[in-house]
């Protein structure tokens, strides 16, 4: 698809960048390939939603056909300022209105399930984004809050209330959560690869035999003996959205070990981190804490090394399942819950080694330097 648009102008609405990872380019793509796709949204047969749209419909049978403006805010086609379906990108995307859900506050009445599905109606009252869930389970509701969310990929959201910020270098402007008509923004980091390379080191190169034995070949001190890993399975998320550069190791000789290129493995992921949080900062955004999530926060060398290279504090909570938490403490929002009465628990801290302080800020500039020269 060919748009005669630039980034510059579609970020200025949306907050996104024109990418395939978002839904506008792929709806616009099936109503232009799939046969009779285009006639059936013109006459208002066919409808389009994200998987909470999807899920809505199921379990209401076909009643409820709604969103809400986080799970909007990621198609491409929602204004975030005005907070409406915009209709300059539909014009662009060529989408009719008549294929979108209509949007919600994340806490709001989306319907109920119905009576078939489960035996009796229970009201629909919390629709969040996964990352957005995950913030609010992280208790993320003041400025500067910032979580990340260590699963398949990782993604970092930081909270800037009622205030969209711009940041030229690739991090994304999105809707926070939206609740009782007041909207907070947040800016989000997207890094593709990262449960998914653990999994790869497991199953594909069978370094070890489970992921939780992965941390006994991590060099505490970071030293990977010059190796290097380009994480990209899938291209390269923020700042760099390239979606076709690809994985590969850097430096290999005969010395080379398994623990050198599993430890190059889980630096990349910490230094990921660190393009996000030097981006945020040299922005005029500080970040002294990061809250994390997910399923690689078990592994405590991992976050050890995130501690260290990025020199903040790293805390996890007692209950790892931040976006499931999330979505349950949106629930209990609509329900009348005051977001002050809403606490995290935290269950561990990590602390960054200064004397390690030189040592990442050389070995992260060589790094950068592998990146680099892998994009040119």
């Amino acid at each position: 698809i060919k748009l005669n648009y630039s980034d510059k102008e579609l970020s200025s609405k949306t907050g996104l960048l024109i990418d395939p990872y978002f839904s506008s380019t792929k709806i616009s793509w099936i109503l232009d390939n799939i046969e009779g796709a285009r006639d059936k949204a013109v006459k208002g047969e066919l409808a389009f939603g994200t998987i909470d749209t999807f899920l809505i419909w199921r379990l209401t049978n076909g009643k409820s056909h709604y969103t809400d403006a986080t799970n909007a805010s990621r198609t491409n086609l929602f204004n975030i300022h005005n907070q409406t379906w915009d209709e300059d990108l539909l014009k662009l995307f060529k989408v009719p209105i008549s294929v979108l859900p209509e949007v919600k506050n994340s806490a709001d009445n989306f319907g109920s399930i119905d009576i078939s599905v489960l035996g009796e109606t229970i009201p629909i009252l919390s629709v969040i984004g996964d990352q957005q869930a995950a913030a609010v389970g992280q208790n993320c509701f003041g400025r500067g809050d910032i979580k990340g969310t260590y699963g398949t990929g990782c993604f970092l959201m930081v909270n800037t209330k009622e205030t969209p910020v711009t940041i030229k270098e690739g991090l994304l402007t999105t809707v926070g959560y939206r609740l009782n008509n007041q909207t907070s923004y947040a800016l989000e980091g997207s890094i593709y690869s990262c449960g998914n390379i653990i999994q790869w080191l497991r199953d594909k190169m069978k370094f070890f035999s489970s992921s939780a034995d992965s941390e006994a070949f991590i060099e505490k001190n970071g030293e990977s003996n010059n190796v290097k890993f380009l994480p990209a399975f899938n291209g390269l998320g923020t700042p760099y959205w390239n979606s076709d550069v690809r994985a590969g190791f850097s430096g290999i000789t005969q010395n080379s070990s398994k623990e050198d290129m599993i430890t190059a493995a889980f630096k990349s992921i910490c230094y990921q981190t660190k393009d996000i949080i030097t981006i945020l900062e040299s922005n005029g955004i500080l970040i002294n804490s990061l809250l994390v999530d997910g399923g690689m926060t078990a592994n405590k060398s991992f976050l050890q090394i995130l501690s260290d290279s990025l020199q903040k504090e790293i805390a996890k909570p007692s209950n790892t399942e931040s976006t499931a938490l999330g979505a349950c403490i949106v629930c209990q929002i609509a329900d009348g819950v005051a977001i002050e009465e809403i606490k995290t628990l935290i269950e561990s801290k990590y602390r960054s080694n200064s004397k390690l302080n030189n040592f990442y800020k050389k070995d992260y500039a060589d790094w950068k330097m592998f990146i680099d020269s892998s994009l040119n």
